[in-house]
């Protein structure tokens, strides 16, 4: 029975590999164009400082979940900042995005309900509808109209969900949040708003793009490992929703806390949002000036080079890092087929400089990979 196990697995392996969709562990080199410490604060020396003190004092590990010895006065603290600076009644605290999406979306909604799912949605969202037991629509990307029409149409009785990312982590651009507030409004959906690579950058106070577009939503997920610096989710959103995924939700009950110094290095960024506004002003800046170089519109930090073939993403990202750059392919099934690309997430700390020497670099590699694929 095993060696039959092995032949599938092996056969599969294959399969991923001729399809040019092999991936490795590969560690950071160069500098960054794939990471998403937009804000550079994962190295910042106050963050770094907050959680070697935390350390010394609280141990390196939370020794059960939070609703046995795992339970730290420093969560349900960081929970009641994070509330009060996304301008939420509560929050909870996950030590993961994937938990916290898996959480929310295998909860809340029950048999009966309808959630309705942008096509592009993150795999985390997607997994945690398949485990809830509403049905599932699946909505045009960013498509207000066609989301309208769908919620329109249906005659079910349930609760509806509008389930979105803010700003999508593959394509960079923005959700209609508002649009979707008011049909929310309209028809008595709620909304559910994924603001992982929002959270830090957007917004008068950094909290994210519903803040920005004054959109409101039911339930709001705002990483802290990406801009934030360091890492888990906060779920956000009325008292009784937040209360019930503490009394029901699985990746909560059942997943042992993070670390108690995980906190205290995030009170810390929360705090520098406050002080050093400059960063995310500074990064939307460069992330135009980019857009600029390369030719591609749009308003965030992640842009996207579109390739399209899978082994041409990999030559090109290959070429740019021989240049000393670290930019990765992204290729399905992160991205639906025919739509490899590279994923540029940019950071505060890169210079008008190194993005001019990073374009004339792309320039090259998108002219061998062409030569590379007229030849193969």
């Amino acid at each position: 029975m095993a060696q039959e196990l092995e032949s599938r697995v092996r056969a599969a392996l294959l399969d991923i590999e001729r399809a040019g969709l092999r991936r490795s562990l590969t560690a950071p080199s160069g500098i960054d164009f794939s990471s998403n410490d937009y804000l550079g604060l994962a190295r910042h020396p106050l963050l770094k400082k907050a959680m070697s003190d935390a350390v010394a004092q609280e141990g390196v590990g939370s020794t059960g979940s939070r609703l046995l010895r795992g339970e730290r006065p420093c969560f349900s603290a960081l929970e009641r900042r994070f509330a009060a600076f996304i301008g939420s009644p509560r929050a909870i605290y996950f030590s993961s995005g994937y938990l916290a999406n898996l959480a929310v979306l295998s909860t809340i909604p029950q048999a009966g309900d309808i959630i309705y799912s942008d096509e592009r949605n993150h795999g985390s969202l997607i997994d945690g509808m398949r485990l809830s037991h509403a049905a599932r629509r699946i909505y045009p990307h960013a498509d207000g109209d066609a989301l309208a029409a769908l919620i329109g149409a249906d005659t079910a009785s349930g609760q509806r969900f509008i389930v979105t990312e803010s700003l999508f982590s593959m394509d960079g651009d923005i959700a209609p949040l508002a649009a979707y507030d008011a049909l929310c409004r309209q028809t008595g959906a709620v909304l559910i708003v994924d603001e992982a690579h929002a959270v830090g950058v957007f917004g008068a106070r950094g909290s994210g793009l519903l803040e920005q577009t004054g959109a409101t939503a039911f339930l709001t997920i705002s990483t802290a490992g990406k801009a934030l610096g360091v890492s888990g989710a906060f779920v956000s959103g009325p008292e009784w929703a937040i209360e019930y995924l503490v009394q029901r939700a699985r990746p909560f009950v059942f997943s042992t806390a993070p670390p108690p110094s995980v906190a205290a290095a995030l009170e810390t960024s929360l705090a520098l949002l406050e002080t050093e506004s400059w960063r995310r002003e500074v990064l939307l800046e460069r992330a135009g000036y980019l857009r600029t170089l390369v030719g591609v519109p749009g308003e965030s930090q992640i842009v996207p080079i579109m390739l399209g073939d899978n082994e041409r993403a990999l030559q090109v990202a290959s070429g740019l890092q021989s240049e000393g750059f670290d930019a990765r392919a992204i290729r399905p099934p992160t991205v639906a087929p025919g739509t490899a690309r590279l994923r540029l997430s940019l950071n505060v700390d890169l210079t008008e400089s190194m993005l001019d020497r990073f374009a004339a670099a792309l320039d090259r590699a998108l002219k061998e990979s062409a030569c590379f694929v007229a030849s193969s």
